[in-house]
């Protein structure tokens, strides 16, 4: 008889304790590790361990367990499951109960498969409209996406079908990237808020200091750009500046401006894209980059470096507008960082607090030309209405 009560306080015991534990880890959000750098696949939690393969940026990867300190326990996206370091340096960690907002919007009706290939097996079909997140840049010609409904397969990367923020670096803040100086100080002078002799002194430029003419004001006054990336005014005096500058652009109809502009930026469509990109060469751009070389080869209007300064330019000119139909063919518009695919997710955001992230060029008829990632494919035309570009517009406006 004390035998089978000890049996079975034990195992009452063994069940209170065990199926808790299950509870528990069943109830534990589901989570993920999206790699961030390359880094080794193995299979074991040992730097000792065979390596698999290298897991590459952008993949993301279910996390099984937390094997340690040090290694995650991970399953990619073929089912195959190894170690990876879980060192900030290369993973990003993620749980469902966190899980990001849509950051791509199908375009037209496209096949939503079971893998990236025509021959895998069609899902259903996305329909214009419908939201999805961007998991992964699988290749060239596919996309691992999540719908609304959290399936998780593959769809064509043709811009046709998608148009997605993933891999957007116009959110990222420009560093101050001052384009290449055409005037040198010829003695010590004022550097001032305004055009004005009265305005307040930001400070004196120096004798041998190269700066940037942005803009003749007058026959008295440039505004120029540091190469701190400051920008303000100084006088044209030859006493004080010496420089290569012109503005023939003045002379031209807007139209007949416009039209050049375009037509320098149509030139390098499809060029690659690199943030914070060199301003001394064309092999790729990042935005504000490509914007101040479709006006440099177009008219020959020197642009500030960055986005961030050529909004500010642009609106010191004082004909900017909040409202992208009332802009005209060749003026610049100014977005903010991305907050989601929708209306709603930029509801009540006071406009005035933020800040410039990415610049484009209006070219009438609802369109921009611009570029924003790698994975957009460099330069290139997208839609305005009904985008995430109409919902991150600030303002926009002429460059003179």
């Amino acid at each position: 008889m004390n035998k089978k009560l000890l049996a079975l306080f034990l195992g009452t015991a063994i069940s209170l304790t065990v199926i808790p534990l299950q509870a528990l880890a069943s109830s534990a959000p589901a989570q993920t590790a999206e790699i961030v750098q390359t880094v080794n696949f193995r299979d074991q939690p040992s730097t000792s361990g065979k390596r698999i393969r290298y897991l590459q940026p952008g993949e993301t990867l279910e996390v099984m367990q937390t094997v340690n300190s040090s290694w995650l326990q991970v399953k990619d996206s073929k089912g195959v499951t190894g170690y990876v370091s879980s060192s900030s340096t290369y993973v990003r960690l993620k749980t469902a109960a966190a899980a990001d907002k849509p950051n791509g919007i199908v375009l037209s009706s496209v096949s939503f498969r079971t893998g990236p290939s025509t021959d895998a097996a069609r899902m259903r079909y996305l329909q214009k409209g419908e939201l999805v997140l961007v998991l992964e840049k699988v290749n060239d010609y596919w996309y691992k996406i999540e719908d609304k409904d959290q399936k998780v397969g593959y769809v064509s990367t043709n811009a046709q079908y998608i148009d997605t923020a993933f891999g957007d670096n116009g959110d990222q803040q420009e560093p101050v990237l001052p384009s290449p100086p055409n005037a040198t100080i010829v003695s010590s002078v004022s550097f001032r808020t305004e055009p004005n002799a009265d305005a307040s002194r930001i400070r004196y430029l120096q004798s041998g200091e190269k700066v940037l003419i942005i803009n003749k004001v007058n026959d008295y006054w440039y505004n120029v750009q540091d190469q701190n990336g400051v920008t303000g005014y100084v006088s044209t005096s030859s006493k004080y500046i010496s420089t290569t500058y012109v503005e023939p652009y003045k002379k031209l109809d807007h139209a007949v401006a416009a039209d050049r502009v375009i037509a320098a930026g149509m030139n390098y469509l499809g060029t690659p894209y690199e943030f914070g990109s060199s301003r001394s060469d064309t092999s790729t751009f990042d935005c504000s980059d490509f914007v101040r070389q479709a006006y440099l080869d177009g008219i020959g209007q020197q642009l500030p470096g960055d986005s961030r300064s050529q909004a500010d330019y642009v609106k010191s000119i004082g004909k900017t507008t909040a409202d992208w139909h009332k802009l005209n063919k060749g003026d610049l518009m100014f977005f903010m960082s991305y907050k989601g695919y929708s209306a709603a997710d930029y509801a009540g955001i006071d406009r005035s607090k933020e800040t410039v992230t990415h610049v484009a060029i209006y070219l009438g008829d609802g369109k921009i030309l611009h570029t924003y990632s790698q994975t957009s494919g460099g330069v290139r035309i997208d839609s305005i209405a009904g985008t995430q570009w109409e919902n991150r517009f600030l303002q926009g406006g002429a460059t003179y």
